[in-house]
């Protein structure tokens, strides 16, 4: 996760830096919004598959089971496919409706590229995840890492002669890439076990449960872009470049252990007590990182994005990213909260509300976005991501059950505002006497030492849980 994170934000540096940040970049982002949905999907079939997977090959069914949910996938995959190859025109004036013309024509460029790319996720995360049945993640982990890298050399190699473009075209490379290591891993390792019906239909529905929450979290972000796209020029490419450092320090902690830990989940029983130990433990864990990372954006988010993103992104530019990237700091402490509880529906059996649950999210957050938009602008739209999302925590914990939302939910605000606390003492004190960057320095010092000092409260035990998974 951290490798991908990493490629992908080199990727981030090369567009920032070929291209500036105008309309050309508006255009590809609203395309790229669809891809980040559909792999987010992905993310979500990876979870969802986990424990049926672990029960298939147990069960000895596990061949019929992994064809069941391919030929599933297949239903969303293929009108996926058509629509970004005879009709991207459409899709790209959808999506970037409030840009001008070459902005919409860039992401009818980038669409017919970036979908099939995402469809090639798709079916990675099943591999990724049927591999995983047999407690071997380390192929799938090299088919992503080498997918990052293939496509960014792609990237590297045509994006001065091609333009934005060449963007779509590394994307689409990654994905093959990721999906062909996991699947010849697949082929070569997996016991396929005897022969029973294809139950395509159930898997579907199945998968559609799962896909559902996570691409209306997921939309939150895309209408978050289209309101911002009639802000000023610049606005939608601001607000996509915070995201995504926010998103990527979610992906590294929250989901790496929300993919880890589900199929050991699958095979305890999973009680409301240890519901609970295991939404705290592994969020605890998880936030003191995002603390981090909120305090040092805090203090030099602006050098950070002019030394990264080129000079583009100097001055007011540069502020405003770290500044959204800090207003994020609260959705990406919720947001941890749902990627570790998420999975563990799938554990308990407790899935089947997740549809609606959906549907009432983004029906909540649109005429939320669009109200918040419209009196903080891009504030705003960093505001009403954060509600919407806890929303969303709160209602997956009372799914799971009352008694674990009221366990959980209680320490999970606590070790919150706690870890928090630490980290605006931390970086707030050297701030007052130092300047900038050397107060980014002393306060990850401080902030690391004041964790060690209270470990006692939550943190060691939180850790120590997560060593025992098995």
């Amino acid at each position: 996760m951290a490798v991908v994170t990493g490629l992908s934000a080199a990727v981030g540096v090369v567009i920032a830096r070929e291209f500036g940040r105008g309309i050309e970049t508006d255009g590809f982002f609203a395309a790229y919004g669809v891809f980040l949905v559909l792999v987010l999907a992905a993310s979500a079939v990876r979870v969802a598959v986990l424990p049926s997977l672990a029960r298939a090959r147990a069960a000895g069914s596990f061949g019929s089971v992994v064809a069941s949910y391919a030929l599933a996938l297949s239903i969303v995959a293929v009108p996926a496919l058509l629509v970004s190859l005879l009709a991207s025109g459409w899709a790209a004036a959808q999506l970037a409706g409030g840009l001008p013309l070459s902005a919409r024509e860039t992401a009818a460029d980038a669409f017919v590229f970036l979908v099939p790319a995402a469809v090639a996720h798709l079916y990675a995360a099943l591999a990724a995840s049927a591999l995983a049945a047999f407690d071997s993640y380390g192929t799938a982990a090299a088919g992503y890492a080498l997918g990052s890298i293939v496509g960014l050399a792609v990237i590297l190699w045509r994006v001065g002669e091609d333009g934005i473009v060449a963007c779509a075209w590394g994307t689409l490379v990654n994905g093959l890439v990721t999906l062909l290591v996991p699947l010849t891993g697949l082929l070569l390792r997996a016991d396929w076990g005897r022969r029973v019906a294809l139950d395509v239909g159930s898997r579907f529905a199945e998968l559609a449960r799962a896909a559902a929450l996570p691409i209306v979290l997921q939309a939150f972000f895309v209408v978050c872009l289209r309101f911002a796209s009639g802000l000023a020029t610049g606005a939608v490419t601001s607000f996509t470049y915070a995201y995504f450092v926010a998103a990527a320090l979610v992906a590294v902690t929250a989901s790496s252990l929300g993919i880890v830990s589900s199929v050991p989940l699958t095979r305890v029983s999973l009680s409301d007590e240890r519901a609970s130990r295991h939404v705290v433990s592994a969020s605890l864990v998880s936030f003191a990182a995002v603390a981090a990372a909120a305090g040092i954006f805090a203090l030099v988010g602006e050098q950070i994005i002019r030394a990264a993103l080129g000079p583009a992104y100097e001055g007011d530019a540069g502020e405003e990213i770290g500044r959204l990237i800090v207003l994020l700091g609260p959705w990406m402490a919720v947001s941890i909260g749902v990627t570790i509880t998420f999975p563990m529906l799938f554990v308990a059996g407790r899935e089947r509300r997740l549809p609606l649950l959906a549907i009432a999210a983004l029906l909540l957050d649109v005429p939320l976005t669009w109200i918040a938009v419209d009196a903080f602008e891009l504030d705003g739209a960093a505001l009403a991501l954060t509600v919407a999302t806890l929303g969303v925590l709160v209602s997956l914990l009372t799914l799971l059950s009352p008694r674990v939302l009221a366990e959980s939910g209680r320490r999970l605000a606590l070790g919150a505002a706690a870890i928090g606390a630490l980290a605006l003492v931390s970086f707030t004190a050297p701030a007052w006497v130092l300047p900038d960057a050397a107060a980014a320095v002393v306060g990850v010092a401080a902030f690391g030492a004041l964790l060690v000092a209270v470990r006692d409260r939550g943190l060691q035990q939180a850790w120590s849980y997560l060593r025992t998974l098995d």
